[in-house]
């Protein structure tokens, strides 16, 4: 009898289509919605690793995300966030009409919180909110991709990835905009399984609601498009069936978007219309993008990248498909963030959502790992790898300023400032993340922007015999190539100091 029942309990480990089950055969009561009750998910928390496992990593993810929030001041992106946010939802449009680069769905959602109050946690609390929904996300793409072990890697991956917790901590759209790409991404999946028609009207809603949330989103929305048509090309007429369905995607997709799709065509003419003057040109940004998105070190970005290439060799043994799927959307992606280089500011973290790709090919990578040796203390062990490698760079994160000091710098010039003295910003626009900060009205002092030699020029001569503060950031190298302000800088003020991260200068009048 004990060798009988010593077969059995064996038997419930071993999963027999060669795959790692972490549950050991328990199977989840809950199907759809129908099966929600209170036994079964009792049954599902208490029985289910899986499930545990994506419980612990959310609220580590809370905890990663929501620490230290408000700690870091608002930097120059962050302060536009807000100054587009305190308009009215149709002044928010008109800013997006007339020119802003990003689309209103954020800054919508931002005036909302707003009325919550005024500070940095509630400017960053909706990103923080997403990128911890969006862990579980992660879940269900490995799930649908490949199985629950690639789902809970990827997830994992999600949970602790430095860059995905530094965006998820700043008030600017990237998090809602990955959110939103991995929603519809699941569906993207499930309805190229299934051929559902709710699966693809969702895959076009949630790829509208991206789409309105960032204009890179398009970039991913197409690559999986192409996708499809590229898996479906051989058979197209027995496939016609599902390629209607596609098409009706497309179309909710469209409908949704078209105000956006015909302002967005605009902005493209007048952002390509002249040569950019910062961001990452030419290949440098397949390679910043990898060092960032693998964890903004170089050491945990060659692991990383190994392992996304040995998944995309498995995924292409698992099954041709898959593998196509992880090569076209990332060599996509890339390709189109090399031309647009040239022609616009191209930056990372406009290419957040190859996450879920390259998370996904890390993912997959255990099945190598599993072959060679049969036990699940594979896929812990991918888990742990991931927290391992993220440790180092998060405690140097929440160790010390990620972001320029405009609380403390602003502080320190309320306190040098006069009555009557003038401080000029240069470039202009950095009198956002200053503002939010230093009241001109407190300190009784004039506030005045300055981007070229002739603009510094003019207005310290309009400023008499005050004294003037200027208030410097890199900034001036992309707003003004030429250099001039540099040069006049250095020949007409003082160097009085500079903030903690040493990224804002303070000089004064010579």
């Amino acid at each position: 009898m004990a060798k009988k029942k010593e077969g059995r309990e064996s038997g419930k480990k071993q999963d027999f289509t060669g795959e790692c089950d972490l549950d050991g055969g328990f199977v989840s009561p809950i199907k759809t919605v129908r099966d929600l009750s209170l036994k079964n998910i009792q049954s599902l928390v208490t029985a289910s690793r899986y499930f545990q496992s994506l419980i612990v990593l959310m609220v580590i993810g809370l905890f990663l995300r929501f620490y230290n929030l408000g700690f870091n001041s608002l930097w120059l992106d962050e302060a536009s966030t807000y100054t587009i946010s305190v308009k009215s939802f149709a002044g928010i449009w008109q800013v997006t009409a007339s020119g802003e680069f990003n689309p209103p769905l954020f800054y919508w959602a931002e005036h909302v919180m707003l009325m919550l109050g005024n500070n940095e946690v509630i400017l960053r609390f909706i990103p923080a909110l997403l990128g911890v929904l969006t862990i579980p996300l992660f879940y269900l793409i490995g799930k649908e991709f490949l199985d629950r072990n690639a789902g809970i890697i990827a997830a994992a991956a999600c949970t602790v990835s430095p860059f995905l917790i530094y965006y998820s901590q700043e008030a600017r759209a990237y998090m809602m905009m990955l959110f939103f790409v991995a929603l519809a991404t699941i569906f993207f999946l499930r309805a190229m399984k299934s051929g559902s028609l709710i699966h693809w009207i969702l895959f076009g809603v949630f790829s509208a609601l991206a789409f309105w949330s960032h204009f890179y989103a398009f970039v991913m929305i197409a690559a999986l498009v192409l996708y499809a048509l590229i898996e479906w090309a051989p058979r197209i007429r027995t496939e016609l069936a599902n390629l209607r369905m596609l098409v009706a995607g497309i179309i909710v997709f469209v409908v949704l978007s078209l105000p956006l799709i015909i302002v967005t065509l605009q902005l493209f003419v007048l952002r390509t219309s002249s040569a950019p003057t910062y961001g990452i040109q030419g290949l440098g940004i397949i390679l910043e993008t990898f060092i960032q998105v693998a964890g903004m070190n170089d050491i945990a970005m060659y692991l990383l990248v190994a392992l996304f290439i040995v998944g995309i060799i498995q995924a292409f043994r698992i099954g041709k498909n898959k593998g196509i799927f992880l090569v076209l959307i990332t060599v996509l992606t890339f390709v189109i963030s090399y031309i647009l280089s040239f022609k616009m500011p191209m930056l990372p973290r406009y290419l957040i959502f190859l996450s879920i790709v390259f998370f996904l090919g890390i993912a997959v990578s255990y099945r190598v790992v599993y072959s060679l040796w049969n036990t699940r203390a594979v896929v812990y062990g991918f888990i742990i790898l991931l927290f391992v490698i993220s440790a180092p760079v998060l405690a140097g994160y929440y160790s010390g300023f990620s972001k320029e000091d405009w609380r403390g710098f602003s502080a320190t010039l309320q306190q040098k400032t006069l009555p009557g003295d003038v401080v000029i910003s240069v470039p202009g626009y950095i009198s956002q993340p200053l503002d939010y900060y230093y009241s001109s009205t407190k300190a009784q002092t004039k506030e005045y922007g300055a981007t070229t030699a002739a603009d510094l020029d003019r207005v310290t001569t309009e400023s008499g015999n005050h004294t003037i503060y200027y208030v410097v950031t890199g900034d001036i190298s992309a707003a003004d190539p030429a250099g001039d302000a540099v040069q006049w800088l250095k020949n007409n003020t003082t160097y009085v100091g500079s903030d903690a991260t040493q990224l804002i200068y303070l000089f004064t009048r010579s």
